[in-house]
């Protein structure tokens, strides 16, 4: 008896195993891996984490990210930005904490949303984003760029090279910067 029971879980075991291996693929990278990005500067830390989707050939803005609706700006989960300090972001304050980045890629602008609100996921079942415009901490419009070189993959960055600091998205041919200035302490 106790023989039988241990063949059937090994061939159960091994059905398993090569479902996962060759249904679920689960050896090959994921199509939108994980990423961070940080920067340190004096006091200030900020921080992003997102999931990184690829072009692979496809049509970007206005197509797969259609124009005019919201975006959860990336894949899988919401895309969470966090600061230690309280910011000022193209001209209105926000304050420290954790919030989720929500845009409206347009032709010639973005809208960009920090939002309070902390989402499990960046879509629902529907594939419609999950943001809930009531917890907006802010929103803004920042113009776009275009690209000369392609971005494959779906990047966000901080730029301080001239030392204006930046929150930077690229992906396909467009370039969003999101201006940003540490509030000074009272």
């Amino acid at each position: 008896m106790l023989k039988r029971l241990l063949i059937i879980l090994s061939i159960l075991a091994l059905g398993l195993l090569l479902y996962s291996v060759f249904v679920e693929d689960i050896f090959s990278p994921p199509l939108s891996p994980k990423d961070t990005a940080e920067i340190s500067l004096n006091d200030l830390t900020l921080k992003v984490e997102y999931n990184r989707p690829s072009k692979r050939d496809r049509e970007i803005f206005g197509a797969l990210v259609p124009f005019d609706k919201v975006w959860r700006t990336g894949a899988n989960e919401a895309t969470t930005f966090e600061t230690n300090q309280k910011l000022i972001i193209d001209g209105i304050p926000l304050n420290k904490g954790k919030y989720t980045i929500w845009t409206v890629p347009m032709q010639e602008n973005w809208k960009v949303m920090f939002n309070s609100k902390q989402y499990d996921w960046g879509v629902n079942e529907k594939m419609e984003p999950m943001w809930d415009p009531n917890y907006d901490a802010l929103e803004i419009e920042v113009p776009t760029q275009e690209l000369e070189e392609t971005v494959e993959k779906f990047t966000i960055a901080f730029d301080n090279k001239t030392g204006r600091l930046k929150l930077t998205m690229a992906w396909d041919n467009t370039l969003i910067e999101v201006p940003i200035e540490v509030k000074a302490q009272q």
